[in-house]
């Protein structure tokens, strides 16, 4: 005998906490009736079965056709059986709650059929599992950004052609979302695709396109005019690309035309601070309008970015009810549980670091890394980010120690490399320095040592690392920081040879956040490379204070000229002496063309040097 009934009447119990008897009495309820509903002997009456439905905040309609079937099982008339299970399969189908699988994955820029491959493969897994919907990343199907491939006739076929293969290859049941940018009327957008029953049902063309920092999409798209809202599996469904979500007005459109779910489909990359950012931005969308949203982002370094994924689904309530991780490539059912760990800023730095050099050094087609270790802590930091980003077989690392390298230096170089376990070599530079200076005596005759000596050094470092990286195959991690680049405190052709430079973002002092962090999680940095004074070792006793000011004075000042954008006098005003700030504020400026020729590196601020900060390398501005 079918049970149902006695389902429904725990259910009953369990919401309210009463008795048989309480229940009985409340809701007005023969004893008799009740007991029969316990042992499952009788069905609900159609009476019953509407307050039951109110009791338990369920469909109506689903507890009075299973109280109909079970009736009809009972009194075995398998017409009416028939009838009623193929009207509560038809119930359920529709009340069914849309199942979105949520993808977020390193989509490599250029690499259109590589990333249609995954496109393919990962959707026919989702229909496998039972999604209704997948969605992917902004630009997926090309990566982001494209950049001037997007002015390739050549590129823009492709995507096309490859479009046009997904059609005939998905799953037809399932709607797949996926970015990639479309052509229309002679006039080029980036769109978000939505592919059904075989066919491109959908096409949306971003509206809102960001021109600032680090992105440029006014140079190659042209905004879209117009919302999506289509229905699919019983929601009505609002489609927005990034920069939409930010603007308002798009999502306002798309709320206006009744939407109740809206997907976002992101290419953010990482900066911190920003994932608290987007939480509280669409908080306050979902309490504004009363929607569910779904945020999708890219995952991955892609030259000076790095996408952090951190997608969430978030209900209208404002509760994140998903989080996916970040810094992970990852395909989740939206339905499903997924659990993350809460991570500090500064670990969730170390974590765009660490991807950042993997997939630049990877995807460059290098063998590992090179880097030259100085005793010091900041290629102390690089070693252990190249160490956990390409493994420690992959990296090597060379000391070049000359006669101002203290004996401290070469026993923390060693140690380190040792405890992480990478190849290690020493190349004394004594006599190629000497040979230098030699051939250069003549020609110096008369003139004051200063620090063209001591950049003879570092550049002979820069030779030496140089010609291993061509012998090995192993791409050089410059190993400057933030601080350096900003007042040029590097030595071009030297120690700021390299193919990629992770601290490039990083100021000295969150260097030293940075290495504390990493111990935390294992001890791989000895403790007086984090405790001593910083030395480049150049010159006898020299200390990085003896040409710069202490790094806490000297962070503030740049983070507030460089990245807050303030004058002089503006920065004076927070407790530093304004002849200070002015020979520091001279210094970034004098030194912009240094910084074009150095090696790109992540961008993690609101303000990196490199394609988000631009100025002239000749100029006369003072601030």
């Amino acid at each position: 005998m079918n049970s149902k009934t006695s389902e429904y009447l725990d259910m009953v119990r369990l919401k309210t906490g009463l008795s048989d008897y309480k229940i009985a009495k409340k809701y007005d309820i023969n004893q008799s009736n009740l007991s029969k509903y316990s042992s499952g002997k009788a069905a609900l009456s159609e009476t019953h079965a509407w307050l039951f439905a109110n009791i338990l905040d369920l469909d109506p309609a689903e507890i009075v056709a299973n109280t109909k079937l079970e009736h009809a099982l009972n009194s075995d008339n398998k017409t009416k059986a028939k009838f009623w299970q193929e009207q509560l399969n038809k119930i359920l189908a529709d009340t069914q709650p849309i199942n979105i699988q949520i993808v977020q994955f390193h989509a490599i820029v250029g690499n259109i059929s590589n990333n249609a491959r995954e496109i393919l493969d990962m959707s026919i897994e989702a229909h496998d599992l039972g999604a209704h919907m997948i969605v992917f990343p902004e630009l997926a199907l090309t990566g982001y950004p494209p950049e001037d491939l997007l002015l390739r006739a050549g590129f823009i076929k492709q995507v096309e052609f490859h479009i046009n293969e997904l059609c005939k290859k998905l799953p037809s049941s399932i709607m797949v979302v996926f970015g990639a940018p479309s052509s229309a009327n002679e006039a080029l957008y980036n769109s978000a695709y939505c592919i059904h029953k075989n066919k491109v049902m959908h096409v949306y063309h971003k509206r809102s396109l960001p021109n600032y920092g680090v992105f440029d999409e006014k140079r190659y798209f042209s905004p879209g005019d117009r919302a999506l809202v289509f229905e699919h599996q019983g929601r009505n469904i609002g489609v927005l690309i990034c920069e939409d979500a930010w603007v308002g007005n798009p999502l306002e459109k798309s709320c206006q035309a009744n939407a109740d779910l809206i997907i976002s489909l992101n290419a953010s990359p990482f900066q911190s601070g920003k994932s608290q950012q987007r939480f509280d931005l669409y908080r306050q969308h979902a309490l504004k309008w009363g929607v569910d949203l779904l945020y999708v982002n890219s995952v991955g370094g892609q030259d000076e970015l790095v996408f952090d994924g951190g997608s969430f689904m978030m209900s209208a309530k404002g509760k994140i009810i998903q989080q996916l991780p970040f810094f992970e490539s990852c395909q989740v059912l939206h339905s499903k549980p997924c659990t993350h760990t809460d991570l500090s800023e500064t670990a969730l730095t170390y974590k765009a670091l660490v991807l950042a050099t993997k997939d630049y050094v990877c995807g460059n087609g290098f063998a590992g890394s090179l880097i030259g270790l100085s005793g010091g802590i900041d290629s102390a930091l690089t070693l252990a980010i190249a160490v956990d980003a390409l493994g420690a077989e992959n990296v090597s690392a060379v000391m070049m120690p000359y006669q101002f390298t203290s004996d401290m230096s070469l026993e923390d170089a060693e140690g380190q490399s040792k405890t992480q376990g990478v190849h290690y070599s020493s190349i004394d530079i004594h006599q190629m320095v000497t040979a230098f200076n030699m051939s250069l005596f003549d020609l110096f005759d008369g003139a004051e040592k200063d620090t063209t000596e001591e950049n003879i050094q570092a550049r002979v470092r820069g030779v030496l690392l140089m010609a291993l990286s061509n012998k090995w195959h192993k791409m050089v991690l410059a190993t400057g920081n933030k601080s350096e680049m900003s007042v040029g405190y590097a030595t071009l052709y030297g120690d700021m040879c390299g193919g990629f430079a992770p601290l490039k973002d990083i100021s000295k002092t969150l260097v030293y956040q940075l290495a504390n962090y990493r111990n935390s999680l294992s001890k791989v940095i000895p403790e007086r490379v984090i405790t001593r004074l910083p030395s480049a070792e150049l010159a006898p006793d020299q200390v990085d204070q003896d040409s710069l000011p202490p790094y806490d004075a000297l962070d503030d000042i740049l983070m507030r000229f460089v990245e807050m954008k303030l004058s002089v006098e503006e920065i004076a005003q927070h407790g530093h002496d304004v002849e200070l700030v002015r020979k520091v504020t001279s210094m970034v400026l004098k030194n912009e063309y240094k910084r074009r020729q150095s090696a790109p590196g992540p961008k993690v601020s609101s303000n990196a040097f490199g394609k988000e900060r631009r100025y002239p390398m000749t100029s006369k501005f003072k601030p």
